[in-house]
């Protein structure tokens, strides 16, 4: 270890508070590769590579035929339905954690890797999918019922928020083991054989619902536009049968303002005009 008390460590900010204390490693001296080194006798080197590696996340690197011989890793729901999950996770060990890495633990890898797993677990089993307005439009017509868990088909929709999550949860793993989660790369989630059949009823209709709530609310909108547009025209043409009467009225309301003279005067030039348009004029004489 180099001299001195431990430095600060960026990464305590990820652990909670009463754990800061606990994972307070000190630095060691890492020496690049290169050389030629040399070494008092009572000095010990220890090799470690930083290249990142990705390893199966259902791999029990204590008990190899675990977990369906490291290819499913099995895990609970809200709704306490059994689904397994496969995928891979790239690691790679710190520089800046090393004496965590070599003195922390016995096996680093293992307890990263049982980190991780009971992270997962515990999210798969209180995951609960982002509101959208189809949720909502489901939630609304299946109001009353007393399902309160999550679809599996919303982990499968939402794996690339999980994914997302696990590598905000793991960010302490660093100064906890002295290992970097680089990604947690979920791929995979699979329910029992005997559900899957279930689970495709259940699908087929909840898409029927919402595909007749889409066309429904498409339907709505649609005759709420034509009747906006059929008020509208009708306002039009109430507005252009009002206006002529408007303007004459304000021309004999301007005549009569004039005098009656003005006013003979408009009769007369109306007449002339009926005149010059008719073919035949009957006069009435009075005898």
């Amino acid at each position: 270890p180099l001299p001195g008390p431990p430095m600060d460590d960026p990464f305590a900010e990820y652990l909670r508070p009463d754990e800061r204390e606990r994972y307070r490693y000190p630095q060691v001296r890492v020496i690049p590769p290169g050389g030629p080194y040399f070494k008092w006798p009572w000095e010990r080197v220890y090799k470690v590579s930083v290249a990142t590696q990705t390893i199966n996340m259902a791999l029990d690197l204590e008990d190899p035929t675990a977990n369906q011989g490291g290819r499913v890793l099995e895990a609970v729901t809200k709704d306490q339905l059994n689904v397994g999950l496969k995928g891979q996770i790239r690691y790679r060990v710190s520089e800046r954690h090393l004496y965590a890495y070599l003195f922390g633990v016995k096996n680093p890898v293992v307890h990263v890797m049982g980190y991780f797993i009971s992270i997962l677990r515990e999210r798969i089993a209180n995951f609960s999918a982002p509101a959208t307005e189809t949720g909502q439009l489901n939630a609304m017509a299946g109001e009353g019922s007393e399902m309160t868990g999550v679809s599996i088909n919303d982990l499968r929709k939402n794996l690339r928020d999980l994914n997302e999550l696990m590598d905000r949860e793991c960010l302490s793993s660093a100064a906890r083991y002295g290992i970097i989660l680089d990604a947690s790369l979920i791929t995979e989630i699979d329910a029992p054989p005997e559900v899957e059949s279930a689970m495709a009823a259940i699908n087929t209709a909840h898409n029927q619902v919402s595909s007749d709530i889409s066309l429904a609310q498409a339907t709505a909108d649609q005759k709420i536009v034509q009747s906006k547009r059929a008020v509208e025209i009708e306002t039009l043409k109430a507005q252009a049968e009002v206006e002529p009467l408007l303007a004459l009225a304000e021309q004999l309301r301007a005549l009569k303002a004039s005098g009656r003279d003005a006013l003979n005067a408009y009769l007369r030039n109306v007449r002339l005009g009926l005149y010059r348009q008719a073919e035949r004029v009957i006069l009435e004489v009075e005898q």
